[in-house]
């Protein structure tokens, strides 16, 4: 389902931006996967009413990965058994990443990194409950050391079928220069396909990341956000985006929000415009503008006018 062999564009997850109608966006304008916001294993273990919304995917949206955050193999096995009875999921990815303070103090995320016989562990209990296609892990160089090598070695042998990494340690956040090597001796290190992650946000990055460090499959987060339509320059090798697609990707993405968040959805997407807008000319009296529009119509036309 996935070919690795050709690379694949992977939407990475982002708390607050990679919801049902951003996927729903980057995989009809070229991604070839999308994982759900990070789900934290307790909260779906204890029903929480609001992981379970976040759980919902696109029509569009096939292979979908779930992510779940976890420390203790007894919550990531129960989290994993609720899964298995949920139709359209195709592989669950273990999030060994996430920088957060909260997140970290609970053990799980990047904390993980800290103790890689536990990370083993974890997606063993993964692997061997989860009855969907792909098992995976989205890791970072280290905690605070770089050890790329060591953390994928560890993935490969406790039965991930991918992993992929951001190439900055958990220390250094998302601020610290992306160490594109050490990506590279992560990959070397193992058999198993390896998805270069950070700072990718142009096509002529994408090459740069993949010549570096021999990846041929790339995942882009924080690059996609006010720039999703880089996934159809990569996937069309295009080095720009007219301004007519441009505006018709922004306008999929709104009315995505409506259908899926209804008239709340135009409120909502403020925050994605003032992104989008950025470097267009009169951006501020658009931002301005949008900022007071409470009609879903208006709003729409407004777009429609500002982008073409």
């Amino acid at each position: 389902m996935l070919d690795f062999d050709k690379g694949i564009y992977v939407l990475a997850p982002l708390a607050g931006y990679t919801d049902l109608p951003f996927r729903s966006l980057v995989k009809k304008f070229g991604a070839d996967l999308t994982i759900s916001e990070m789900i934290s294993a307790n909260a779906l273990v204890y029903n929480s009413k609001k992981t379970y919304e976040m759980l919902k995917k696109s029509p569009l949206e096939t292979p979908y990965i779930v992510q779940i955050a976890g420390f203790e193999t007894d919550s990531i096995r129960k989290a994993v058994e609720i899964l298995n009875g949920i139709d359209g999921i195709d592989g669950i990815d273990l999030n060994c990443g996430c920088p957060v303070p909260k997140v970290v103090a609970q053990c799980a995320g990047s904390a993980l990194l800290q103790d890689l016989s536990q990370v083993q562990r974890v997606i063993e209990t993964i692997k061997k409950y989860s009855k969907k296609r792909y098992t995976s892990a989205k890791i970072r160089l280290g905690f605070n050391e770089k050890i790329p090598d060591k953390i994928a070695k560890a993935c490969e042998n406790a039965g991930a079928d991918f992993i992929s990494i951001h190439g900055r340690t958990r220390a250094g956040r998302y601020k610290a220069k992306v160490d594109y090597e050490a990506i590279a001796c992560a990959k070397q290190a193992v058999n198993i396909p390896v998805i270069a992650n950070g700072d990718i946000t142009s096509m002529e990055k994408a090459d740069e990341v993949k010549k570096i460090t021999g990846c041929n499959s790339l995942m882009i987060g924080r690059g996609a956000i006010g720039n999703p339509w880089i996934f159809y320059q990569l996937k069309n090798s295009l080095k720009e985006v007219s301004k007519e697609k441009i505006c018709e990707i922004v306008l999929e993405h709104y009315d995505n929000m409506l259908d899926f968040y209804g008239v709340k959805g135009a409120f909502i997407f403020r925050k994605h415009l003032h992104t989008y807008s950025k470097g267009f000319p009169e951006a501020a009296a658009f931002r301005d503008r949008v900022n007071r529009i409470e009609d879903t119509v208006e709003m729409r036309e407004a777009i429609n006018s500002f982008f073409i």
